[in-house]
């Protein structure tokens, strides 16, 4: 029995909040206990982030997907998954879950609830760090989709810590994410002004890895029936 849409999308805006509070918040707590080493910060964020993921989408997965990305989302109704209304709908739990996830953080570590990330992440560099990171991230779903929710938890939670170091965006990877983001001049900010630059990016990366795992499937489809 499919659970109800309401459900599903209390699971998504519950689960971007709690993910977007590990990324923002444990940003914050590496920045300040690292003395300045910008490395250190970074792997305390990493791994923050990481297990995070891994948990929620075991918590969360058997109720909506754990999408917890309007990405993940979008390849999901373009393969039947969903309508394109629960997308929507999905989308929107996502954006306002994410927001959510960083107003808690600041709240966590008194700062303010509210300011813009003066963060500067722009160029084709970030642009196509992006694109690579969401087509890694898709990939990785659209591949462990068939093994259940712990081999996607265990394989989208560590291909998001590896791309947090071998991308130079640090791996955002999800539109809202990346809106809740800017909302943040911390260590994991973004400027608002190079959001839309990262959505587009993350949109084409997306994209690029659903066409390309529906060739493969077709691929394999017609393979497997071959005589």
């Amino acid at each position: 029995m499919k659970v109800s849409l309401p459900s599903r999308l209390t699971a998504e805006f519950m689960g971007t909040a709690l993910l977007v509070a590990a990324v923002v918040g444990s940003g914050i707590m590496g920045e300040r206990l690292a003395g300045g080493n910008t490395g250190l910060a970074l792997l305390a964020n990493t791994i923050a982030t990481g297990a995070a993921l891994a948990a929620l989408i075991l918590t969360f997965g058997p109720i909506s997907g754990a999408h917890f990305n309007p990405v993940v989302s979008l390849a999901d109704a373009w393969h039947g998954g969903l309508s394109w209304n629960e997308a929507s709908a999905y989308i929107l739990a996502q954006t306002l879950g994410g927001v959510t996830g960083t107003l808690a953080a600041h709240v966590m570590f008194r700062l303010p609830v509210v300011f813009l990330s003066h963060h500067a992440r722009s160029g084709p560099a970030q642009a196509f760090s992006e694109f690579v990171a969401t087509f890694g991230l898709v990939s990785v779903i659209h591949g462990c989709s068939r093994r259940g929710f712990g081999a996607s938890a265990a394989a989208v939670g560590s291909y998001i810590a590896a791309a947090y170091w071998f991308t130079a965006s640090t791996s955002f990877a999800n539109p809202a994410v990346t809106v809740a983001r800017s909302l943040s001049d911390t260590f994991s900010g973004i400027r608002p002004a190079d959001v839309p630059g990262f959505i587009v990016a993350q949109l084409m990366g997306g994209l690029a890895a659903t066409l390309l795992f529906g060739w493969l499937g077709r691929n394999s489809r017609s393979a497997a029936q071959s005589p």
